[in-house]
Parts: C-alpha cells; sequence; structure tokens
C-alpha cells in the first residue's frame, strides 16, 4: 500500500511539473511569436510575458512541488538543499514534455501568422521557439552563447536559493512567485541579449524539438551553422550549479540557524 502511495505522489509531482511548465512556455513561446511574426510588441513585451509565464507556472506546481519547471533548479536543489536525486530525472523529462507540448500547441496556434512571416520556416521565427547565439543576428559566437548561459542561470539559482531560504528574508509563500518572475524579466532585460536567456533545459529543448518535427529544419544549428542545441542545455545546467553553489558559500554558511531550513521540495 504504501508502494502504491509514493507512485501516486510521484505521479502527482510529475504531473505538477509538466503542467507549471507548459504554462511557461505557453506564454514565452506565445510572445515571441506575436513579436516576432506578427510584429506586436517589443523586447520588453518578452521579457515581462516570460516573468508572467514564471509566475504563473509556479502557482500551478507551487504547491505540490514547489515548482521547480527547470532542470537547472531540480539540479540546484538536488546538489544543495536535499531534493532527492532518484526524482531528478523524471522532473527533468516532465519538465521538458510540458515544454515540448506547449510549443506544439504555440506552433498550431500561430501557424498562418508563422507562415505568413517566414514561408520557409527559417532562422528568422526558429527563436520563437528555441534561443540562438545573439539572438539570430548579432556577431556572438557558440561558445559566448555558453558563456552567457552559465552566467545567467547563475544569477538565476542564486537568487532562488535567496529567496527561498527561510533563514535568510524569505517572501512570505504567496509572493514567492511574483518576485520569481520579476527576477526573470530582470534577467531577460539585462542579460537577453548574448543567447536570449534561455536558463531552462527544458525551456528551449522541448520547443527545439517541436519546431525541428513541424518544419525547421535547421532548429539543430545556429545562424553560423553551429551545433547549438546543446549550449542552453549545458549551459544551464553549470551555471546553475554555481550558482547554487555560490549562495551556499557566501550566504547560507553565515545566516543564523536555529530552524528548519525551507527545501521548496516535496516530502519524500
Amino acid at each position: 500500500m504504501a508502494h502504491i502511495l509514493t507512485r501516486r505522489k510521484l505521479t502527482g509531482e510529475l504531473v505538477a511539473e509538466f503542467l507549471g511548465t507548459m504554462v511557461l512556455i505557453l506564454f514565452g513561446c506565445g510572445v515571441v511569436a506575436q513579436v516576432i511574426a506578427a510584429e506586436l510588441g517589443d523586447h520588453d513585451s518578452i521579457a515581462w510575458a516570460w516573468g508572467i509565464g514564471v509566475t504563473l507556472g509556479v502557482y500551478v506546481a507551487g504547491r505540490t512541488t514547489g515548482a521547480h519547471i527547470n532542470p537547472a533548479v531540480t539540479l540546484g536543489f538536488a546538489l544543495f538543499r536535499g531534493f532527492p536525486w532518484p526524482k531528478v530525472l523524471p522532473y527533468a523529462l516532465a519538465q521538458t514534455l510540458g515544454a515540448f507540448v506547449a510549443a506544439l500547441i504555440v506552433r498550431w496556434n500561430y501557424t498562418e501568422v508563422l507562415a505568413m512571416a517566414d514561408p520557409g520556416h527559417t532562422i528568422k521565427t526558429q527563436i520563437v521557439f528555441s534561443t540562438l547565439p545573439g539572438n539570430g543576428t548579432l556577431p556572438v559566437s557558440m561558445w559566448g552563447g555558453l558563456r552567457d548561459q552559465i552566467i545567467g542561470t547563475a544569477i538565476l539559482l542564486f537568487v532562488i536559493f535567496a529567496l527561498s531560504d527561510v533563514l535568510n528574508m524569505a517572501p512570505g509563500a504567496n509572493m514567492g512567485p511574483f518576485l520569481i518572475g520579476l527576477l526573470i524579466v530582470g534577467i531577460g532585460m539585462s542579460f537577453g541579449t548574448d543567447a536570449g536567456y534561455a536558463i531552462n533545459p527544458a525551456r528551449d529543448f522541448g520547443p527545439r524539438l517541436a519546431s525541428w518535427l513541424t518544419g525547421y529544419e535547421g532548429a539543430w544549428r545556429d545562424q553560423h551553422g553551429d551545433p547549438y542545441w546543446w549550449v542552453p542545455i549545458v549551459g544551464p545546467l553549470v551555471g546553475g550549479a554555481l550558482g547554487a553553489a555560490l549562495y551556499q558559500l557566501c550566504i547560507a554558511r553565515f545566516l543564523p540557524q536555529g530552524e528548519d531550513r525551507d527545501t521548496v521540495k516535496p516530502s519524500d
């Protein structure tokens, strides 16, 4: 009976991560489609909608899992906050599947507008679904994109660890998602140039796969012809681990003790 309850609980957690990430991508890829293909809005529209998507995705999954909705976050909590290692891969798969399904919905909904703006389904509108160095136009190399993703995700995890640490100045539970959304807006507005601030392997790989399956033959390469798909996976995983480690090293170990640390994870 206990085994059945444990499996049921894990299933609920994976569904929550799937749906939370799906909400994130519906808003995120949706706004980029609107700006790039329909020319409605601008960079600020994109930054705010991604932040809103993160906020709402965290509200969707927060009670069940703490709402990682990002494999880099899951990895960071496994490394430093006691999240169970056997759940890391299932969470990452659920997050990637949620992003994939959401991207398919955006691709379907914007079929006519994408075809009008880019009949050949080229790199021009590929950016709706996945990131590129220099957003496909600026002189940034694959390695520049990797550097950017490491830095951007390190910032993300460093601040998330601060916001989720009850020994620090963690906000009330209902304000946490809002502030994390603002964090995404801030990263987008200040670190969005070099690589489109994927800062989330599921956010990039799921939609990249969806676009490739629906006509974007060049989805795996950047504008320079280099295989780029791995950069928004490796960069965030490395950067997230570094950001989490920096928080633990520079902030957490100096905080006054005496109460349990909020691990933002479901109980085992």
